[in-house]
This record gives structure tokens, sequence and C-alpha cells, in this order.
């Protein structure tokens, strides 16, 4: 899946801005990386493409909260119970922030709000969306999850120590004095830092750090469960499951963690498809000996027809006219109809009128009950005649011609 990571300036951006960016082929390994105008950031390509904007660290702060019962994500009421909650928090008025709630938080529940400007954020992704290069997510470069990690990036003169986990995220200058001010890491915890930092981390940190460039860390950081895009930042719900619908197809189609999966699915569409064509081809041969056998049936039994066409109703036209010849009634024929009407009625039973035709005997006037009309209809049926009431019409119809 492609994809463009874009880090947002922390000053307010203009039109002579240079964005930080970095492209991915697959969304985790940068493949291009640099600073350039927005109207010049590459454009990602192919099935899923996205743009991801990265909210640095230094714009965002976070606050926790107990969200009031009854609120969720979603609601219209969300964004005022927060403005209610972090108000004497703030130092800005609330009017002038943007919010948003941490990913599943529930009325209740105790949740991260991120916080960040909300003119310096709007005015960001406009310049990008003018650009042609408009957001698809917006994440924060560091989130209250995960375990306890440090990260120390900038230049060396001014290096800026950030620790996350799922208890907060905290960014301070890194000096001995700010150091004790820093929550305590297991011996385990990594240590990342940026290359021209790296030096000035291991100095004061007194432990070895990883180095990890900063388009490493907002690749990392895309994977989040956050997205900032909420409220008037938010798309619709109908365009986020369609992003996440194709980030998701897109992950499956060209992920290498996928491709087992992936030759797995093909190896059984192929099986089922080699299946059914054997299946269809066992049932048109099932199918061509039973025309074959019917069309034998006719010739055999009819040895005048030459030529067959359409066996069943070659074989019914013969039928008929052989009955024609001998005389024999067909149970189509009026006298059999009455025959068998006349064995099904009740006792004293006699229609006031009969009407006969296309095979079908009506009789009115029985004055039959609904339980009487379908007991009339239950012995007619072993007779091989079907018998239905509509009002004080009784019509009688062989099975065949049903």
């Amino acid at each position: 899946m492609s994809s463009l990571f874009v880090s947002l300036p922390i000053e307010p951006a203009t039109s002579a801005t240079e964005w930080a960016y970095a492209l991915s082929a697959d969304g985790r390994t940068p493949a291009e990386q640099g600073r350039t105008p927005a109207a010049l950031l590459p454009l990602p390509r192919g099935p899923g493409a996205e743009i991801v904007a990265v909210v640095p660290v230094q714009a965002l702060a976070w606050h926790r909260i107990e969200l009031p019962k009854g609120i969720a994500p979603g609601t219209p009421r969300l964004r005022a119970a927060l403005e209610g909650l972090l108000e004497d928090h703030l130092l800005d008025d609330t009017e002038a922030v943007h919010l948003a709630v941490e990913p599943g938080a529930r009325g209740g529940d105790r949740a991260w709000v991120a916080i960040c400007d909300r003119d310096w954020l709007r005015n960001a992704l406009q310049l990008l969306e003018g650009a042609g290069r408009g957001a698809n997510r917006i994440v924060p470069e560091f989130a209250p999850e995960g375990a306890p990690t440090l990260t120390v990036l900038g230049d060396p003169e001014q290096p800026l120590a950030v620790a996350s986990s799922a208890d907060g995220v905290l960014a301070l200058p890194l000096t001995p004095a700010t150091l004790p001010l820093l929550p305590a890491l297991p011996d385990d915890a990594p240590v990342f830092a940026e290359p021209a930092a790296a030096a000035a981390a291991e100095q004061v940190l007194q432990r070895q750090a990883s180095l990890q460039q900063a388009p490493q860390r907002w690749l990392q950081s895309s994977r989040t469960r956050w997205d900032l895009a909420q409220f008037e930042f938010a798309s619709s719900p109908r365009a986020r499951a369609l992003k996440k619908l194709a980030g998701g197809w897109a992950e499956i189609l060209k992920a290498p963690a996928w491709r087992p999966a992936r030759w797995a699915a093909l190896l059984v569409v192929l099986v089922n498809l080699a299946g059914l064509n054997a299946w269809a081809w066992r049932e048109r041969a099932n199918l061509a000996d039973k025309r074959d056998a019917v069309r034998q049936t006719l010739q055999e039994t009819f040895p005048t027809v030459k030529v067959v066409v359409d066996a069943p109703v070659q074989m019914e036209r013969e039928v008929a006219a052989l009955r024609q010849q001998t005389g024999v009634p067909s149970a189509r024929d009026l006298d059999a109809l009455l025959v068998g009407l006349a064995s099904a009625l009740p006792p004293g039973r006699t229609p006031a009128a009969l009407e006969y035709g296309g095979g079908e005997l009506r009789a009115r006037g029985l004055g039959l009950s609904p339980d009487e009309a379908r007991t009339v209809a239950a012995q007619l049926r072993p007779l091989g005649y079907v018998g239905t009431a509509t009002g004080d019409v009784l019509a009688v119809v062989a099975e065949d011609v049903r």
C-alpha cells in the first residue's frame, strides 16, 4: 500500500513552507524522503494509496478525563462535554482548540484526549488540500499507548526527550536537570535517538540508544489506533469505512506477511474451479444420457417417429393420437372428470351447473363447507385429480394438466 507521510510544520504553514515527508511503497519502509513545497510533494500510487498527516509531538497536549456516562464518540453532545471537563485545564479558550478522543472510549471510561491549536491544524490541512495532497488520516507523532519508550529527537544543541507509554506522553528538553522529571523506564525499555541527537542522548542518559530517523518514526506512528480527524475535521462515516476497506484490501493484496494467505486463497479458488468444472461435466453427461434414454424410448415405442426434436412433446402427441384411435379415455376427458367428481362428492350433493373446457371441470352450486371442500380435494388426489374450491365453485383438473 503506497503511502505519503507528511509531518505538519510546527510554525504556521504558508505557501512557501517546505514540508518534511516520506514516501513508502508498503507503509513500513521509507523509500523516499526529503523536504519540499506542498505542490511538489510526491503522490502515492496504486490501490489503497493514502496520505497521512503526522502531528508533531510539540503541537499536541494530552489530558486524561473520565467521560460522562451516556456520552460516546460520534454523539453530538461529546464536544460540549469535553469542553466542560477540560475548561479549567486549558490555557486557551475551548473554541480555539481541536479535541480528539481516544479510539474505542465509552461513557464512564477514563480516556485520553489530544489537544492542539484548531487554526494551526486547519491552515496546514487546507494548504495540503489546495495542493492536491489532502490527508486521509491525521495521526499523532507519539500517542499514549504501548510499552514504555524513550525517544530523543532534534538537534544536538537542544535535543528533546519524549517518553511515551499507555500512561501518557511527556516531552521535555534533554538535560541533566530535567532528567529526573522523566518517568522511570524499565531496564529493557527501548531507547531511540535521531542520528543528530544520538551522542547527546547517550551522554545524558548514560545508556546506548538505537538510531531511528524521523521518517521511520512517522511510519510507525501511522500504525496507531488514533485518528485525530474528529469533529469538524472528520470525514463522513461512509468515506471512513471505504477508506478502511480499501486500505485493508490493499494490505492483503500487497503486504509480504499476507503472501501465504494469498497463495492459499488462490489454491482454494483453483481447486473449487476444478471441482465445479468436473461437477458440471458430470451433470452434462447425466443430462445427455437422460435425453438419449427418452429419445430411445420414444423411437422404440413409436417407430413411426423418425426425427426427434422434443421427445416429451412428441411422445404426448403420439399417446393422444393412439388414445383417439383406440377409444381409450384420457384423465382430462369430461367423462373421466365426472367419474372422479362423483366418487369424491358427499352423498346427496349434486351440482346445479357444470362447465367443461380445456381439460377443467367446474361444478357450481354444491354448497360445500370449507371442511367438506378439503375432504373432497383429499379424495380426488389419489385418483390423480386436483380439486380447488373458490366460493360456490369446485374446479377439478387432472394433475398432469396442473
